[in-house]
């Protein structure tokens, strides 16, 4: 829990920056952005099934 605070608060402290420096914020669509974080964690779960298959 520790962790998924400090990325928020990371993650505001980044938006709020470029907001003021009137850069473009550094994140792609919402929609596109939680899709690729599933698919990436997914992939990574699919990944430790194979190996654990192919090893007994």
């Amino acid at each position: 829990m520790k962790e998924t605070i400090l990325a928020l608060i990371a993650g505001l402290i980044v938006g709020v920056v470029f907001k003021f420096m009137k850069l473009p914020l550094p994140a792609p669509p919402v929609f596109s952005a939680v899709v690729g974080v599933f698919g990436v964690y997914f992939g990574g779960v699919l990944a430790s099934w194979v190996v654990k298959f192919f090893q007994g």
